[in-house]
């Protein structure tokens, strides 16, 4: 490796090495912005802001082993920021063609001979613009991407702690991820997400000293009372990831095409979602996964597909970072398996139901064994690592994910975002994706399916806004105090 490589870390190979015919681990999203967003404008941008971060200037170069990210000495922005025209089909609204394009989009290969990442921007779209981005995995998960394209915005927040510019190479490094387990250790000592908050700030040094053993057994364990405790915590939570039963047999569940299909619905209000959520004691979470497992199941309950006394598990992940640590990328969190209850039709009863599941998880290090597994399988050969995955994706219909974004709406090049549309990539047979993005003061849906499973997932969408007035309703039935 040349001089300017850095050893990519386990977890995200992994990540990179997830890639399959039929599901490429690509984080895909839409931003509608208005008015239209400038081309040269949004390129002097990227420069200035992205580039500052190395991984956008970097392309992955794999040995027999290890991957590494070197940088691109034939980088060109206009290879990654492109600008494209719709072109409607016969009868084909600017919305339906957005769609098209990016679910095409969502099933094509990267270059991995440049770095992984593109965006590509429609300038007439609507009354203003849209940006379809596409970023691999490997690079950082959907919370750092996140923070990191905000800070892209006008007056965005620069996370970045070095004052160099993007090509200065006699800048300090920026720090390897290719510890994990010192990571992981500081992570479990000082928790770091609200799921994972009480489980482990209950054994606190105990549990790092179980993560260090998992990581080293060749040293022995200190015999104390708080390490006995945890471990059987530990011990206890990895027994459940080993021994997940297998999710309800849908018609959302099986081999896959590669084909994908996107949708979204308009934003619902956030200031709802929380009075309904304090109305019936329960979180944000629980009313807007109990608004997911009531779309699908009615989804399936139109296509003769019956989903009662059935359940479908998601996979979830949960941040295990805090945000000042975005601006270092790479994969930081754990997967949780959130049981979603489709086969229930009254929307309170499936409101506690996904209550009582999201408790039991609360108390649960599986997220940061999940973290750990990912750690391992990323040093493994690649079908070992495939069937380690595979004992856990063929107990899985869906990935979902939650992702939290700013509360005022955010400016680019003079250009208001209006909507932001994320998509949740899957991996080997998981055929749907579910994406929920708040911001600006409203909660967005949005929908990845392959083809095979169902063609098409707006018939999902269209069903979350009305489940969640339903729930609205009986909350305004509720007695109100005088």
């Amino acid at each position: 490796m040349t001089e300017t490589s850095v050893r990519m870390s386990r977890v995200d190979t992994a990540w990179l090495r997830m890639d399959s015919p039929t599901n490429l681990m690509m984080i895909v999203g839409v931003w509608l912005l208005s008015p239209a967003l400038d081309y040269p404008a949004l390129c002097r941008r990227l420069r200035t802001r992205l580039l500052r971060y190395d991984r956008f200037r970097q392309k992955v170069v794999q040995d027999s082993v290890m991957s590494y990210w070197v940088d691109d000495a034939d980088f060109d922005i206009k290879r990654h920021v492109l600008r494209e025209t719709l072109s409607p089909a016969a009868g084909q609204g600017e919305r339906d063609a957005l769609k098209a394009r990016a679910a095409e989009l969502a099933a094509q290969p990267l270059d991995h001979d440049h770095p992984l990442w593109q965006m590509h921007l429609i300038e007439h779209y609507e009354d203003g613009s849209a940006v379809i981005v596409r970023m691999h995995h490997c690079i950082a998960d959907g919370i750092a991407l996140n923070a990191v394209l905000l800070s892209v915005a006008d007056g965005g927040v620069d996370l970045h702690p070095q004052d160099h510019p993007p090509h200065d190479h006699h800048r300090p490094a920026q720090p390897e991820h290719g510890d994990e387990h010192d990571w992981l250790a500081d992570a479990v000592v000082k928790p770091l997400t609200d799921i994972a908050v009480k489980g482990i700030g209950m054994y606190g040094d105990g549990i790092a000293q179980a993560m260090d053993f998992l990581a080293h057994p060749q040293e022995p364990l200190r015999a104390t009372v708080d390490l006995a405790r945890s471990g059987i915590h530990l011990l206890r939570d990895a027994a459940a990831l080993a021994l997940l039963s297998n999710d309800s047999p849908t018609l959302l569940k099986g081999k896959l095409s590669g084909r994908k299909a996107v949708a979204w619905c308009e934003p619902l209000p956030l200031e709802q979602v929380k009075a309904v959520g304090k109305a019936m004691q329960c979180s944000v979470n629980d009313v807007l996964l109990c608004c997911v497992a009531g779309a699908i199941g009615h989804y399936l309950r139109e296509r003769g597909d019956d989903p009662a006394g059935k359940e479908i598990r998601a996979m979830v992940p949960v941040n295990l970072r805090p945000l000042e640590g975005a601006w270092q990328l790479g994969n930081r969190f754990g997967l949780a398996p959130v049981v979603l209850p489709i086969g229930i039709t009254n929307p309170v009863e499936r409101l506690y139901a996904v209550r009582q599941r999201m408790h039991e998880l609360k108390d649960s290090y599986q997220p940061l064994l999940a973290y750990a597994l990912l750690a391992v399988s990323g040093v493994l050969t690649k079908a070992l690592q495939d069937t380690l995955s595979n004992v856990f994706l063929q107990k899985t219909t869906a990935v979902m994910t939650n992702v939290p974004g700013p509360a005022e709406p955010v400016v680019l090049c003079g250009s208001t975002l209006r909507q932001s549309i994320f998509w949740v990539p899957s991996s080997g047979d998981v055929g749907i994706g579910v994406s929920i993005v708040s911001y600006a003061g409203a909660v967005q849906f949005g929908l990845i399916t392959d083809e095979q499973r169902c063609a098409d997932p707006q018939k999902i969408i269209d069903r979350f806004a009305p489940e969640f007035e339903r729930l609205l309703l009986l909350t305004l039935l509720l007695p109100w105090a005088i």
